[in-house]
């Protein structure tokens, strides 16, 4: 087994410091970090790779180029992954781009050019991976079986949302064609349609209490609920993409079935937005906005850091 030397780039959120522990098991090292400052404030880096035995807190992503074979990032703001990642892939190193992997088709697109032009990069939700969804597709249900299906999360359209529409992603597999608005009873709901006549429903948004990643599968011979185990999560999306980035394994999903996910996002929010109007993913132009990385970091910061008045 090749053991990686691992960069982490931001620390925004508890990934890091969860995906450290499993990458060790694994036999991998965690050998420096980076921050760019957008949640924490200077000097957090050195604090973070103290707390987590790592070696070097460096002070620039192009120290931290230097010395890792593979990187993982994690910022919040996911208008600054397609920048994080440029130097790490112009150097031939694996890339993993947590979610969401970016809010705008001109940032997914350049992914997927990537991946095209051969660069090891994967990354997004970890609910595309998670033992319920292997379990299920394992079983080997085939789509002439489909009738229905919702799948569905809380807190907030896109940063958690991201896992219902990958989540769904996993379960029914590539082939997003549109989404559509179809209205909001306390949380939006959005019919997703597949190329090949399927057709399922993601809920998401705010609610009152913490919901668990759930889905529930009509097919013409069962009813099924799934609920994902959050405990199980991070284990379940390293044991995919680490071999991956080792060059050990193939890519477990090429990135442009990978981006469907926060195309299928980016269509549903332009639905709304259009009152309900059917917008085929093939469509969303490069300039179109979708969601904002920046303002949800903010608003991240604001709800991690209160200001006390």
């Amino acid at each position: 087994m090749t053991s990686l030397k691992i960069g982490l780039v931001d620390l925004d959120t508890s990934h890091p410091g969860s995906f450290v522990p499993i990458v060790r098991e694994m036999g991998h090292h965690v050998t420096g970090v980076f921050d760019s400052g957008t949640i924490y404030p200077p000097g957090y880096a050195s604090t973070f790779a103290r707390e987590h035995g790592i070696a070097h807190a460096c002070e620039t992503i192009e120290e931290l180029v230097e010395r890792v074979d593979a990187v993982f990032i994690h910022s919040c703001d996911w208008d600054l992954h397609v920048q994080h990642a440029r130097p790490f892939i112009e150097a031939g190193k694996a890339v993993f781009i947590d979610k969401p992997l970016a809010g705008n088709a001109r940032d997914l697109q350049q992914l997927i050019d990537w991946g095209k032009d051969g660069s090891i990069l994967t990354g997004g939700s970890a609910l595309r991976y998670c033992n319920e969804v292997k379990e299920w597709r394992e079983r080997g249900i085939g789509t002439e079986e489909w009738v229905y299906g919702l799948v569905g999360c809380a807190v907030d359209e896109f940063n958690y949302g991201i896992h219902a529409y990958s989540m769904l992603h996993g379960l029914m597999g590539a082939g997003i064609e549109s989404a559509r608005y179809v209205g909001e009873t306390t949380q939006q709901q959005f019919e997703l349609a597949w190329k090949d006549g399927r057709r399922a429903m993601v809920s998401i948004g705010k609610t009152s209490g913490y919901l668990p990643f759930y889905a529930s599968i009509t097919t013409q011979k069962q009813v099924e609920f799934i609920k994902a185990d959050n405990n199980r999560l991070y284990q379940a999306i390293l044991e995919n993409v680490l071999p991956y980035m080792a060059g050990e394994a193939p890519s477990p999903i090429s990135l442009d079935e990978l981006a469907e996910a926060e195309m299928a996002a980016i269509a549903a929010k332009m639905s709304a937005e259009r009152d309900g109007a059917l917008i085929r993913i093939q469509d969303i132009p490069l300039s179109e906005v979708g969601y904002n990385g920046g303002l949800f970091a903010q608003q991240y910061k604001a709800m991690k850091f209160p200001v006390s008045r």
